[in-house]
């Protein structure tokens, strides 16, 4: 097995590699244009602008979505509120709702919705179910003999999901706010909508409006210093305290708290939540769709969207996966620095936004390998570089529970370790590499900005006609292709419900 672990070291060393390129594409322009540039480019009060706007929108949107995914997360997990599975699938949907057609639906109701505070609502309303489920998952885990102990040494329930629950929320809580940050820095549909100035936003005006280069290229890097600053920030709250606990804990669930008096009260919290995350958007569809009317449903049009969808998604969901094999391999069969170096590569290049990847090689391929410009290559590229990390974590869950006497096994009846390895692992992990591959592929359904600098002329994805038919302020025609995209969405959101609640056995 050492010659295969040599292999798949070498081989996740080029991806990490390959990863890696934005950010050195960063570096070497900023290198390039040297420091009176990049002082004249970066010190100026436009710039000034959008890191406060960065700031203000991070600092408020986060905490929101905190304390509304806690909140519903408790009423759903750990109360005795009526419909709580139901309420929990709600509270999971808005996830098959693209960012952007939150904006959209919230616009057309409301023209003159915009600034800072248009998008903090949009942005909680369509961000905080990535807290709200690992949230949720670690509160079905708990061993509620910790809450137990603490009741019996006089604590008031207040005091005891304070200073017992919450801490030991941490790591969900971490995790989630990193997501909905760095949703936060890569968003562009969404705060265009509403006119809401980010670097994103910024950065594709400079790109495609006034055609320069030099600064958006700065713009870029400055939005990646944003990034890693939110890595640096999420290493430092999660700290090095240890969660977890010898033994299996109680086996037991903990009884739900009854709400008493303030059943209605609470009540109102997941239904409002509802209607403002699923019955705008649901609804204003079918306001577009009913107002339209049958002219709206261009079915070749919509058909080549679809196709064209589908054929991105499918083709950059395998690619992916296959380049996350190595990596996920080597993390489960063959621990150590190295290894975790090369998967922090990964990770920190899955980070950055979507139009920093494709800067990146929009500068390769016009500088290198000009043929490759605006071709089917370098988009399937770019969504290799953006997703890989859904299917590395997916591929290293299910490589852990393939067990390695497996292969050990097959190379000691005179199979090869790379026969071993298909015959045995990668068959094992299939289910896990069908559902990184579906998280890809529903990342690239949604995929906006790379997408749109980079893929060939005529290529029309739905995302790509949504946003052309809304940006000519043709709502009804865009609506069709926001119901595929959710349409498309919805299975998978389900399947991730189920899963989260599966895995704690529930």
């Amino acid at each position: 097995m050492h010659g295969l672990a040599r292999w798949m070291t070498w081989a996740a060393l080029l991806v990490a590699a390959a990863a890696l390129v934005p950010l050195g594409f960063v570096a070497w322009v900023g290198a390039q244009a040297g420091w009176p540039t990049i002082v004249a480019l970066v010190l100026r009060p436009r710039v000034g602008e959008l890191l406060i706007n960065t700031i203000l929108l991070t600092v408020i949107t986060v905490p929101l979505c905190v304390v509304l995914a806690v909140a519903l997360a408790w009423l759903t997990e750990r109360s005795d509120l009526p419909a709580a599975r139901f309420w929990a699938w709600l509270a999971v949907a808005p996830l098959a709702v693209p960012a952007f057609v939150h904006s959209y639906a919230w616009v057309t109701v409301f023209p003159s919705l915009h600034g800072l505070g248009a998008a903090v609502l949009v942005s909680v309303l369509a961000y905080f179910p990535f807290i709200y489920l690992p949230v949720a998952a670690t509160l079905r885990r708990l061993d509620p003999a910790l809450e137990d102990s603490a009741t019996a040494l006089g604590l008031k329930p207040a005091r005891v999901f304070t200073r017992v629950v919450l801490p030991q929320l941490r790591l969900a809580l971490c995790g989630g706010a990193l997501l909905v940050g760095l949703h936060l820095l890569a968003e562009y549909g969404l705060f265009v909508m509403i006119r809401f100035d980010t670097f994103t936003t910024a950065i594709i005006d400079q790109f495609q409006s006034a055609y320069n280069g030099p600064a958006a290229n700065m713009l870029a890097g400055v939005l990646v210093l944003c990034c890693l600053a939110l890595l640096a920030a999420d290493a430092g709250a999660r700290g090095r305290t240890r969660y977890a606990r010898l033994g299996s804990g109680a086996a037991r669930m903990r009884p739900r708290t009854p709400l008493g008096k303030a059943l209605v009260p609470a009540l109102l919290l997941p239904l409002a939540t509802a209607l403002l995350t699923l019955g705008v958007p649901l609804a204003t569809l079918g306001r577009w769709l009913v107002i339209g009317g049958t002219s709206v449903w261009k079915l070749d049009e919509m058909g080549d969207a679809l196709g064209q969808t589908v054929l991105l998604a499918l083709t950059g969901g395998a690619l992916t996966v296959a380049a996350a094999i190595p990596m996920a391999w080597i993390s489960v069969r063959a621990p150590g620095r190295m290894q975790r170096i090369l998967e922090a590569c990964n990770y920190i290049a899955g980070s950055l936004p979507g139009v920093v990847i494709a800067l990146a090689l929009v500068f390769i391929t016009v500088r290198v390998a000009l043929p490759l410009y605006q071709t089917p290559i370098t988009v399937i590229a770019a969504y290799v570089l953006l997703f890989l990390p859904r299917a590395l974590l997916s591929l290293r869950a299910s490589i852990a529970q393939a067990p390695i006497d497996l292969e050990h096994a097959a190379g000691s009846l005179g199979r090869n370790p790379l026969a071993a390895l298909w015959a045995i692992t990668v068959r094992l992990a299939a289910p896990g590499a069908a559902a990184g591959m579906a998280l890809v592929a529903l990342g690239i359904t949604n995929e906006l900005t790379a997408t749109q600098l980079l893929a060939p002329t005529g290529t029309q994805t739905l995302a790509t006609a949504f946003w052309a038919y809304s940006n000519e302020i043709d709502y009804a025609a865009a609506a069709p292709y926001a119901v595929l995209m959710i349409l498309f969405a919805l299975p998978l959101t389900w399947q991730l419900h189920t899963q989260s609640r599966r895995a704690a056995g529930r």
